[in-house]
């Protein structure tokens, strides 16, 4: 298969779509099924070009400068024939015969004209029973033009025939003919999603496994630390009654808890931005109010807190509210992969078009789905598991403070609060940029986002905390300092453009930010001391994913730059851990 010609950001010269043409233009992305370029003009239009129509801008001026070096020649040289010195006489006398024939037969081309118009309108009082007989189709447009009477399209083709169509009707006619132009090729750009041929995970038979594994690990890391011996070798632990999982009340208070983050959502505040180009060329609009969402969540849990609710509520009905969050995200996929199965074959997701119900139902069937402007991925990306999260800490930290009788809570609880409230917060305050996660821009909204949104992130990131209620920690504060420090070092910088940086952090590993966020878990689970290794699942967790998610950005990098990447990757060898991987 032949590799792409022009980079994404060049600046080339791209052809008119049905014209001889040529604009300069910037590439802006390149579709390897189609071999169809998308590139933006001046004015902002973007149109998907072939390979054929496209130019480099020397080649370009290489041919531009011979056509207009050779011109002069053709130019003079047909002046120099124009004034042969023995041919001008004869030749005014020929262009006056001519005239005065041309004048002949165009007065007799109207002649004829009109006694044709004539002979219809005749036949048109007499025989026309308003109904046309046929319907006329542009021959240079596929626009349907609207049914005629059968006079009214004799008529226009003696028009046509004797080249009598008025020049504004011609001018018309050439604009819907550009028009339908530009309008068939931004249409190349919807195109279909192409099948999903590299599956992931696993394949069919991982992703049905993970189904059931998922929840499976949620509720035995949540089971164990309810252990006064929390070693990760007493398995398996004693399993609660059935019934005990399940209380119609918490149900309500989840359902409850996910509609007020729904509400928060749809409030007109926060500014709407553009999210990338999707595969069609579209580019969906997003409210950015996670923050707002956030003030206002701590709002109503100061409200319920002044007037003494009991948060520790949570607490007491952990295991029930994650069993009612696992069964209302099984019930959302479910709802997600039936409506999929109607959507248009562009808004699929490129990782989850495999054809295989097990596969899609997982990882996702329908990028985007929307109800209107709502859009369910978005929204559960970062509003009822992430504000969540931080909700179960306090509840946690409140909890501590009655089962122990502290009038204050513990260093290490503090800690852990700290560390993953400022990680909340901070997500939500640059909650733009998750438009650009895989998340996204690739994965679709599936059992495997619904569930690690809403089951996952919440009851499981919390873990540390859950932790410390029924195993307290005491460390001192040089070791909460040297902790502090290690936490902070999650901030490294990270890139905004498109290239492939080289320098800084960038010149060590190629995921510094990877790195970053391995070393902030770690933060996370320290305060909960060496007993178990149980607190120290999530950094355990959090390293096998982003070596999976590494390789992942590694095919699309390598797909993507080409060449560049090779070169890159030989000269930044490490990929998350220098020296080590």
């Amino acid at each position: 298969m032949p590799g792409r010609k022009f980079a994404d950001g060049e600046v080339v010269m791209g052809r008119w779509p049905g014209s001889v043409l040529y604009y300069e233009v910037q590439v802006a992305s390149y579709d390897d099924a189609s071999h169809l370029y998308t590139v933006k003009y001046k004015d902002g239009t973007e149109l998907a070009l072939k390979e054929s129509d496209i130019r480099s801008l020397s080649s370009f001026r290489h041919r531009k400068s011979q056509s207009s070096s050779s011109s002069p020649s053709r130019r003079s040289s047909s002046r120099s024939r124009s004034r042969s010195p023995g041919r001008p006489a004869k030749g005014r006398r020929r262009s006056s015969s001519q005239s005065r024939e041309h004048k002949d037969d165009r007065k007799k081309t109207i002649q004829e004209t009109n006694v044709a118009l004539l002979k219809l309108s005749e036949n048109n009082t007499q025989s026309y029973n308003g109904e046309p007989d046929s319907t006329e189709r542009n021959d240079t447009s596929c626009i349907i033009l609207e049914q005629k009477s059968k006079p009214e399209l004799e008529i226009q083709r003696v028009l046509e025939q004797y080249s009598l169509r008025p020049r504004k009707e011609e001018k018309k006619k050439e604009e819907i003919y550009s028009e339908k132009k530009i309008f068939e090729t931004r249409k190349t750009i919807e195109k279909a999603t192409p099948k999903t041929k590299e599956l992931e995970f696993g394949g069919r038979i991982g992703t049905f496994v993970m189904i059931f594994f998922l929840p499976a690990t949620v509720f035995y890391l949540l089971l164990m630390c309810k252990q006064d011996d929390a070693s990760l070798l007493n398995f398996p632990p004693p399993l609660p009654a059935l019934e005990s999982l399940w209380e119609a009340r918490v149900f309500g208070v989840f359902l409850l808890w996910f509609f007020l983050q729904a509400l928060f959502y749809l409030l007109p505040i926060g500014k709407v931005v553009e999210g990338l180009p999707l595969s069609n060329g579209r580019k969906l609009q997003y409210r950015i109010n996670g923050f707002y969402a956030f003030l206002l969540t701590a709002a109503v849990i100061g409200t319920l807190l002044y007037f003494q609710f009991e948060l520790h509520y949570l607490y007491d009905h952990f295991m029930q509210f994650a069993v009612s969050a696992a069964v209302f995200s099984v019930a959302l996929s479910i709802y997600l992969y039936i409506r999929s199965l109607k959507a248009p074959e562009e808004e699929l997701a490129p990782g989850g078009n495999s054809g295989y119900f097990v596969y899609d139902f997982f990882t996702g069937h329908e990028l985007n789905p929307r109800i209107g402007s709502f859009d369910l991925k978005y929204f559960c990306e970062l509003r009822p598991g992430l504000i969540g999260w931080v909700v179960i800490n306090l509840a946690m930290l409140l909890a501590e403070m009655k089962i122990h009788n502290q009038s204050v809570p513990s260093l290490s609880m503090i800690l852990v609060n700290s560390f993953q409230l400022l990680y909340v917060v901070d997500a939500l305050w640059n909650e733009e940029a998750v438009l650009t996660t895989m998340d996204i821009t690739h994965d679709g909204f599936g059992f495997m986002l619904a569930f690690g949104d809403l089951v996952w992130v919440p009851f499981v990131y919390s873990l540390q905390a859950l932790y410390l209620v029924g195993h307290p920690t005491a460390i001192s504060w040089p070791v909460a300092a040297a902790i502090t420090t290690l936490n902070y070092l999650k901030f490294i910088p990270t890139a905004t453009g498109k290239g492939l940086l080289v320098t800084g952090w960038w010149g060590f590993v190629r995921h510094p930010n990877y790195l970053g966020d391995i070393i902030m878990a770690l933060a996370w689970s320290l305060p909960c001391g060496f007993n178990h290794i149980l607190p120290y699942f999530y950094v355990i967790y959090f390293i096998c994913l982003l070596v999976h998610r590494e390789a992942r950005d590694e095919h699309h990098c390598k797909q993507k730059y080409g060449l560049a990447w090779e070169k890159y990757c030989q000269r930044v060898p490490y990929r998350i851990f220098p020296y080590i991987y």
